[in-house]
């Protein structure tokens, strides 16, 4: 089958080596690195910090999403929504595919070495191998936590953003990668359920192949409410204020109420809809992160 693509694959033009990049998730990263490189200061983001921290950070995670396609190409295959991709359609070669990832790699981690810190670049580099080659390479096929174990790896956008204007380590961006890390399950395994079938035909070990929907479901509630609580900590610990906790609470609260119409099956769809809330969930968290610590500066 992929054969008889590639035999007859239009060539490649800019857009598929853009949709190589994953760029709706690189953006939701880039949205967390930014709210990390705002939070992490009291005065301003230095323009160049801003501008090619940001730039470096999403070069790196679009040379990762480029690696997955290559890696993943059978299983796109496969599947309904990701048949079509540039590597799978056979628009684009795997050989041009990684050729292009490590231009991109080495790209953003000369913009990260020279206008932030050789901290923000390794941690950056250690992101990116994590996803392209332990979760994408080996913890996919291998474990039905593979999203659990792999989930760190996506969570760490924010930490980079804050390590390039701080250049070092602190509790505040450790809790930041803590919430993602908690959102990951819930967020994948949605999507899952709802993809059961194709996870299935390509053979991968998503929880709901492997234990069933509603060991999922179950799974994902109580995901939920760990997210839900971890959330709360940014106030706890005085680094975000009142604004941030209505919204955590509000936002959160929904989330809940969508993990628990799953778990009941009490409305078709649900496991669509509650990861279609999952990612406007964790986009409008951290603005509301973003907007309080700006709140509280002005008071």
């Amino acid at each position: 089958m992929a054969t008889i693509l590639q035999a007859h694959a239009e060539p490649a033009t800019w857009r598929d080596y853009l949709e190589l990049t994953k760029p709706r998730v690189v953006m939701l990263m880039l949205i967390t690195s930014l709210v990390g490189m705002f939070l992490a200061t009291r005065a301003g983001v230095p323009w160049t910090v801003l501008l090619f921290g940001n730039l470096g950070i999403g070069l790196c995670a679009g040379a990762a999403a480029a690696v997955n396609h290559v890696v993943d190409r059978r299983i796109d295959s496969i599947m309904a929504r990701t048949h079509k991709r540039p590597v799978t359609a056979g628009r684009v070669s795997p050989v041009a595919a990684l050729t292009f990832a490590l231009l991109l790699a080495i790209a953003g981690m000369s913009l990260l070495m020279v206008f932030t810190n050789e901290l923000a670049a390794w941690l950056t580099l250690a992101s990116l191998l994590g996803y392209a080659v332990i979760y994408t390479g080996f913890l996919k096929r291998a474990t039905p936590q593979n999203i659990v174990i792999g989930g760190l790896a996506g969570a760490a956008p924010p930490l980079l953003g804050w390590v390039a204007v701080t250049g070092h380590l602190s509790a505040e961006p450790l809790l930041l990668v803590l919430i993602i890390f908690a959102w990951t399950p819930p967020h994948f395994w949605a999507l899952a359920i709802h993809r059961k079938a194709e996870y299935a035909k390509a053979d991968i070990p998503m929880l709901p192949v492997t234990h069933g929907e509603h060991y999922t479901k179950v799974h994902i509630l109580l995901y939920t409410l760990v997210m839900f609580a971890v959330t709360l900590l940014p106030y706890a610990i005085h680094m975000s204020g009142p604004l941030y906790l209505v919204c955590a609470l509000l936002l959160g609260g929904r989330f809940l109420h969508w993990a628990w119409v799953l778990y009941r099956d009490s409305k078709p769809h649900a496991a669509i809809n509650t990861f279609k809330y999952s990612i406007w969930y964790l986009f409008l968290l951290f603005i509301a992160l973003l907007a309080d610590h700006y709140l509280l500066l002005n008071i």
